[in-house]
């Protein structure tokens, strides 16, 4: 049997070899940290790499992504399908071993890092879903949902300012089940981070409430075994186990050393390091002994049959909850749920009531049909009037709600809402204020990138939210949101439009909704049936005239109201003014060409967009011979009858512009 040093040698050898073939790559990382993950992997993680997908698997993170390969080469020795052919193609176009993980490229990766910290908080939102759906679906003597969280992380993770939000969190709840690594090697890119990081992390730990494991040799099986098993008898609390090691370990010439971090070693000193590691077998080439003392596979199918076998029992036991839980862990929607009727009955009530008690009142309605429903905000939930009436707030020692409290942390929330969204079981929604989208965005992006269905509730939309002042009125973030590739952006117009906007939402299960909601009351718009179908198109015809249009206003939100006023007082001017609502434009870029040439034909070319923001998204839509009724600097402080008018948004305004438009 090889020793553990031999076992971990092969981590750090593929890992050189992989970045030197690449010519590009982290090695240090995964050879200072090789030790770590061989106790963790072998003796601890529960697996099975025939099944990545198993649903009672342990969790693993590596939040410090730029050592990728300290991950590959632990998902090819231990047997998942990833070959050494995949090794040697790393950072290659379309391999399955890109630079940082990617979820769904590479079997065994859980979710995508890369941006520091947010492997971390994505770890937290996994603990957080197993934790809750434990509580949702356990019963006495049936546990069936019981698995930890492992999360490796390095400097960086810790000195980025979501590692707080999320940490700070994890110790409120009380995450038992998350145990964190930190690889405190001391080392970052621009050299030695004692010039720029000297926190004192196990106090800071500490004070969050968390169970810390401080001066763990990184390199001594003995400690790193002995601190998880420290970790695991503290189930009241998220542990961090802090491992003292070397980057780069067995690279003599280079280990302990920035250079080391992102870039090849070099042929002189892989063939140095594989003397000093007493490794002389070729790139690419692990013996079978040592093949044989990582694989996983044996150990790993009895871990699923075994709990196969409990799920078997529970299901006899509770048929019902049995098959509630395989619907929620498939992502299935409840073949019942009544979500487009809401369109319907949003229409026949005719409310002018703003978009986000419309969004409450859709909430309402949909969550006691969907248990799988895990809302939050960030501290304002009276505001995004997010918590509805069956909503029940998760804590420490009441897991089994349905609600997180966030608390002011915008960036955690959006990326522990991504770790919840991969676990599975759940569909995450999280509100904050439009502008504070900001905070996020970057978490916004990376639920976009993998496909990630997770819902933002963005509220207080315009200038329109008034006396707060230009600090609170989004101006460019609608823009931003409509510019990341794989996010569908929603602006409805009024409540039949936020319940279409609802419905597309929870039916999207390949990427993120963000619901762009109003704080002031939004007028009624009557619709026909066609035009009901329609909205889910993401843009229609709301008002039209006779004949062809010499001009169409185009808008979204709380300006379409402004639109159909300002259209109705053209046409007593004989003017043939179409209005289109476009609550969805990446929804409605989607549609075929003849449904988007029937909305805006391109024979009418003298176009008005109306949006109480940044005026230059509009530009695709209505070309060089349309005019734009949009935003051009930041707001002020005034209440949102005052600003409307100061920024040119009234129908005297908008008609002006039309019948100069037209000549």
């Amino acid at each position: 049997m090889p020793s553990r040093f031999e076992l971990a040698n092969a981590i750090r050898a593929l890992s050189m070899d992989a970045v030197q073939k690449a010519k590009s790559g982290h090695p240090g990382a995964p050879m200072g940290m090789a030790d770590i993950a061989e106790v963790l992997w072998n003796d601890h993680l529960s697996h099975n790499p025939a099944n990545p997908h198993w649903a009672n698997r342990d969790r693993f993170v590596l939040s410090n992504g730029h050592g990728s390969m300290l991950l590959y080469s632990l998902l090819h020795l231990s047997g998942y399908a990833l070959g050494l052919e995949d090794l040697q193609n790393f950072r290659q176009l379309h391999s399955r071993t890109p630079g940082h993980p990617e979820l769904g490229y590479t079997a065994g990766v859980e979710t995508t890092t890369g941006p520091l910290g947010q492997g971390l908080a994505n770890a937290v939102g996994m603990a957080i879903a197993e934790r809750t759906l434990a509580a949702q679906f356990n019963r006495p003597g049936h546990t069936v949902i019981d698995h930890r969280t492992w999360c490796f992380l390095g400097d960086g993770c810790l000195m980025e300012g979501i590692s707080h939000e999320v940490a700070s969190l994890a110790g409120t709840q009380g995450l038992g089940k998350l145990v964190a690594f930190y690889d405190d090697n001391g080392i970052s890119i621009d050299g030695e981070v004692k010039g720029w990081f000297t926190d004192d992390t196990a106090k800071r730990f500490e004070a969050y409430g968390w169970h810390v494991v401080p001066n763990v040799d990184g390199h001594k099986p003995e400690e790193i075994q002995a601190a998880i098993e420290l970790a695991k008898n503290h189930d009241d609390k998220p542990s961090l186990i802090i491992c003292k090691t070397i980057i780069g370990f067995g690279a003599p010439n280079k280990q302990g050393k920035e250079e080391c971090h992102g870039a090849a070693l070099g042929d002189d000193e892989v063939a140095a390091a594989r003397v000093q590691l007493d490794w002389p077998h070729a790139p690419f080439h692990v013996p079978e002994a040592i093949y044989q003392g990582w694989d996983a596979t044996a150990r790993g199918a009895e871990r699923e049959q075994e709990w196969e076998a409990r799920l078997a029992r529970y299901a006899e036991a509770f048929p019902a909850e049995a098959a509630e839980l395989q619907r929620r862990l498939k992502g299935e929607l409840p073949s019942d749920l009544t979500s487009e009727k809401l369109i319907e009955q949003a229409q026949e009530k005719a409310e002018s009531i703003a978009s986000r008690k419309a969004s409450l009142a859709c909430l309402n309605e949909l969550g006691p049909q969907l248990p799988e429903l895990l809302g939050g905000s960030a501290d304002l939930a009276p505001s995004n009037l997010t918590f509805w009436n069956g909503a029940q707030a998760i804590a420490k020692d009441a897991p089994g709600g349905n609600y997180l409290h966030y608390g002011v942390r915008e960036f955690g929330m959006g990326a522990i809402m991504n770790g919840i969204g991969v676990h599975g079981g759940f569909v995450p929604y999280g509100a904050t204020f439009l502008t504070f989208m900001e905070y996020m965005h970057n978490a916004v992006r990376m639920a976009a990138i993998m496909n990630q269905q997770a819902i933002y509730v963005f509220t207080h939309d315009s200038i329109g939210l008034g006396e707060d002042g230009p600090t609170h009125q989004p101006i460019e973030q609608l823009g931003a949101l409509r510019s990341t590739p794989n996010l569908a952006t929603w602006r409805p117009a009024d409540a039949v439009e936020t319940a279409a906007a609802w419905d597309a939402a929870l039916k999207r299960h390949s990427g993120p909704t963000a619901l762009v909601l109003s704080r002031q009351n939004l007028p009624h718009q009557q619709r026909d049936k066609a035009q009901l179908a329609n909205i889910e198109r993401g843009g229609y015809v709301l008002r039209d005239c006779d004949g062809t249009p010499e001009l169409i206003l185009i808008a979204t939100g709380s300006e379409v109201g402004l639109a159909m006023d300002a259209a109705a007082e053209l046409a007593t001017k004989g003017r043939a003014v179409r209005v289109v609502s476009l609550p969805s434009t990446s929804t409605f870029d989607e549609q075929d060409a003849d449904y988007r040439e029937s909305v805006l034909p391109r024979s009418v070319t003298k176009r008005i967009a109306i949006e109480a923001s940044h005026y230059a998204y509009w530009y695709k839509y209505v070309g060089l011979d349309g005019d734009i009724l949009g935003m051009h600097t930041f707001g002020e402080s005034a209440p949102a009858g005052d600003l409307f008018p100061h920024f040119g948004f009234t129908v005297e305004n908008l008609v002006d512009k039309a019948e100069t438009l037209l000549g």
